[in-house]
């Protein structure tokens, strides 16, 4: 289905925001030069993108159409998926509070920082799997050629009316920006 293609391609600028998050991380775990706001910036794609746009269209049309055509949610593949989406939105919030908290003075909140940074990127690479491998063709099978229109009429507003016009460039260019600051560093 055209719509877990589209996920799946999204789901490939969110690996390598992973990574760059990854080593950023470990480059801080080794003392070497990282600066607060580029986990701030990591936590604002994380929010915009793959929380703001991604999820929501995971969340609010495919999830939805999977549950219709009789994909349990509660206790089942759905309900663990939207659990995980708020754990990461958890590690994210955690995150970006300690880098504020390490961009004002406070050295302690580097921990904070790497540990958050590092579970969300642990959380979120298998949870790309499971969806990829497990949930997406799931939905693949579950949903009726003919109502594939539905969910791609219904990212289609996400993207367009919902999240805004520009706003997926913006994010796409942000994940750029960090994957080029962590090569800089080496």
């Amino acid at each position: 289905m055209e719509a877990t293609e589209i996920l799946m391609q999204e789901h490939d600028v969110i690996l390598g925001v992973l990574a760059a998050l990854q080593a950023g991380a470990l480059a801080l775990e080794s003392n070497k030069p990282v600066r607060p706001g580029f986990f701030i910036d990591a936590a604002d794609f994380i929010r915009g993108f793959a929380d703001g746009c991604h999820h929501h269209k995971e969340e609010g049309v495919l999830f939805k159409m999977m549950a219709a055509h009789g994909i349990a949610v509660e206790g089942g593949p759905v309900g663990m998926m939207l659990h995980e989406h708020e754990m990461g939105r958890q590690y994210t919030r955690a995150m970006r509070a300690a880098a504020e908290k390490w961009s004002q003075g406070d050295e302690t909140a580097r921990k904070d920082v790497i540990e958050n940074a590092k579970g969300y990127v642990f959380l979120l690479h298998q949870h790309i799997m499971k969806e990829n491998n497990v949930l997406f063709p799931m939905a693949d099978r579950a949903i009726p050629a003919a109502e594939y229109q539905a969910v791609m009429a219904g990212f289609d507003h996400v993207e367009h009316e919902e999240t805004g016009e520009g706003v997926h460039e913006k994010y796409l260019a942000l994940a750029e920006k960090l994957d080029a600051e962590i090569l800089k560093m080496g």
